[in-house]
């Protein structure tokens, strides 16, 4: 090809890319538009995921927290406490004769 030839098919390119801009630029947003909605959606999944997690998680620990309820309650039984305190501490109840009672004048 001679270089007027190159120059002229140039120019008409040039020629049809400013008479169609107006369809580049709207397949541009289209494209962008597209991208868009796979990141938006990627992302929505992802926060449902994480969300999901956190719930299972909230779950657990609502179930550990109800099971320490149940176990500080057993623990803070009198009878508990008296039978803990005679087996690990070798305390006895004080008896009658061993009790000693102090009267403030």
């Amino acid at each position: 090809m001679k270089t007027s030839t190159k120059v002229v098919l140039a120019f008409e390119l040039w020629r049809d890319i400013k008479q169609h801009m107006v369809v580049y630029i709207l397949l541009a947003m289209v494209v962008m538009s597209a991208f868009s909605v796979i990141y938006f959606t990627h992302l929505n999944r992802q926060s449902t995921s994480e969300l999901e997690t956190l719930l299972a998680q909230r779950d657990e620990l609502d179930i550990e927290w109800r099971n320490l309820l149940l176990e500080q309650n057993s623990l803070a039984e009198h009878s508990a406490i008296e039978s803990k305190a005679e087996k690990l501490l070798n305390m006895v109840k004080p008896n009658a004769k061993s009790e000693v009672i102090v009267t403030l004048k």
